[in-house]
């Protein structure tokens, strides 16, 4: 019977090559697929968060334009920068400028808080991102190297021969790439999406401490013209 051609035992399927491959780059495989799937975990959360984000900013800025601060009902990202300036209300005989400047402080603190809920993870798309494709790259040439050795070894340098090896090869950087490249393009947008909403609230931020130093200050003018009456 004659032989078989070499390709016949050989299965090029991305399960196939995945398989057939040697260790080494079966383990560079496995731990691109699941640094992906880790990636596109966070990618989802993120984006979710960042949505809520969005809308927690809008309703902030909202109450602000709107000055209806006291007597609205807040909630989420709202109450609690209201409930960081409450806190700093307490008079310690300061002038309305450095009031301002407390209450501002309180409350940009609460909002970094805030963002530091959403950056955990973002880390991690960076790592991704930057390390996937030479992560790949090293089972590639690890593979390839196998192939030049059993080449050597059979004394075949025939394309049935070196197909197999070198695609298996190439698999590992093209799951470095599917891993890579979700990973950069999601952290870029989320960092943006993330930096504009800080921007957002500073400036909501300010114009509230703003208004509550000016009512406080209004507050105990009142106060100090009804003693007196």
């Amino acid at each position: 019977m004659p032989d078989l051609p070499a390709t016949a035992a050989h299965d090029l399927s991305m399960l196939g090559l995945f398989l057939q491959a040697d260790p080494i780059v079966k383990g560079v495989m496995l731990l691109l697929i699941g640094a992906s799937v880790v990636s596109w975990a966070i990618i989802v959360d993120k984006v979710l968060r960042v949505v809520a984000l969005r809308r927690e900013v809008r309703r902030l800025e909202l109450l602000v334009a709107a000055g209806r601060i006291a007597g609205a009902a807040h909630h989420g990202l709202s109450s609690m920068v209201l409930a960081a300036a409450r806190r700093e209300e307490v008079d310690v005989g300061e002038s309305r400028a450095d009031y301002r400047l407390r209450l501002e402080r309180a409350m940009r603190a609460a909002v970094s808080a805030e963002l530091r809920r959403i950056e955990p993870g973002l880390p991690f798309l960076a790592t991704v991102g930057s390390a996937a494709p030479f992560v790949g790259l090293f089972g590639t040439v690890w593979g390839i190297m196998n192939s030049f050795t059993a080449i050597a070894q059979s004394n075949d340098t025939s394309l049935a021969v070196v197909a197999p090896g070198i695609a298996e090869a190439l698999f590992a950087t093209a799951l470095g790439l599917a891993a890579a490249v979700p990973a950069v393009v999601a952290y870029n947008k989320l960092a943006v999406a993330i930096g504009r909403a800080a921007q957002r609230l500073h400036a909501a931020v300010g114009v509230l401490g703003g208004r509550l130093a000016r009512d406080a200050a209004a507050a105990a003018r009142a106060g100090r013209e009804t003693d007196a009456g």
